[in-house]
């Protein structure tokens, strides 16, 4: 039975009000939907007295573009995260395994695990599960979550959760005209959309440069692939991001995607020796959310992942296997 979303927030709202010591998790590797919705919704808490930590299993450092969010230093290490939480917030996380090391503190937490999400995907694994696959961000969905707190929603909040609109929307091109509300919403508080903006999407370091133009070099198109629809995908090893930030890794794949003669784009990214984390995006007709879940992944219809071990053409011919038997 899907969710009802109004009962579930109302559900989630209740809990919270009683909640006195609250952990709030994002995904690895975290995007500024993720942590975004997270910092928000703690920030809210925080205001209330309620002690509140927000974290993710990996990487090891907060992504320098979204660091400017934490306006409260709610962020700790997934060290300082309880074995046994109290109560546990989980945002924009389609499954355990997306929280990586820290995945055993929702079989852990001593009180209820509240889910708030977007993915089609969500395995449902908490105990109250504020999901909509319809919502364009989290964001969206950790807003309504906060309005149904009675939380003030000022500068601060509101920058935490239009970074995860304009970003899961690419920049507001996959956004609805609630979500275009929603951002005019946020921006009424005061919040300086180019400010936000740029570090998240627009900026990078020069070292970007030299590594795009590394991994670019080796990209490989197979028009075959997708039942004839076309892969290109690129490979941005441990050597490639060297020099580059987390956030340089990751935006490769908006790059990649631009290619015209492929229906299926990917980027597999080297966590560590043999590990990969792969991006799949698809322009309309390929739901890559299935290849990543034939993989152990997940996402959406048009952007998923998933990870893989072993060396990069194994991932590929995975990859490429699953695309032939999702299109069978």
């Amino acid at each position: 039975m899907a969710d009802d979303l109004s009962t579930t927030l109302a559900e989630a709202a209740r809990l919270l009000a009683d909640a006195r010591d609250v952990t709030l998790l994002s995904h690895v590797n975290p995007d500024a939907d993720t942590l975004g919705s997270a910092l928000a919704v703690g920030l809210a808490l925080h205001r209330r007295g309620v002690r509140v930590r927000v974290a993710f299993g990996e990487p090891e450092a907060v992504p320098e573009s979204l660091r400017a969010l934490d306006t409260a230093g709610l962020l700790v290490h997934r060290d300082e995260v309880p074995e046994v939480p109290e109560l546990l917030v989980v945002m924009d996380t389609g499954s355990v395994a997306r929280l990586g090391p820290l995945g055993d503190r929702v079989a852990n937490a001593r009180g209820p695990v509240i889910v708030v999400d977007h993915h089609v995907s969500n395995t449902r694994y908490g105990t109250v599960h504020c999901v909509d696959a319809g919502a364009e961000a989290t964001a969206l969905i950790a807003l309504k979550l906060l309005d149904e707190m009675g939380a003030e929603v000022d500068e601060p909040i509101a920058r935490c959760l239009y970074a995860g609109l304009v970003t899961d929307t690419g920049g507001f091109r996959k956004a609805g005209p609630g979500a275009h509300e929603t951002a005019a919403r946020l921006l009424k508080t005061g919040v300086d959309a180019h400010s936000v903006t740029r570090p998240l999407m627009d900026a990078h370091p020069f070292a970007y440069l030299g590594m795009l133009s590394q991994v670019l070099a080796k990209a490989e198109l197979d028009r075959t692939a997708a039942g004839g629809l076309g892969l290109v995908h690129a490979v941005v090893s441990l050597e490639d991001a060297r020099d580059v930030r987390s956030e340089e890794v990751e935006s490769v794949i908006d790059v990649v995607r631009s290619a015209s003669e492929a229906e299926v784009a990917a980027v597999l990214k080297e966590l560590r020796p043999g590990y990969w984390s792969v991006s799949l995006r698809a322009v309309g007709e390929v739901d890559v959310r299935e290849v990543a879940q034939v993989l152990g992944g997940g996402g959406h219809r048009l952007a998923a992942g998933f990870t893989f071990d072993g060396v990069s053409e194994q991932v590929v011919a995975a990859l490429k296997g699953a695309l032939e038997q999702v299109g069978s």
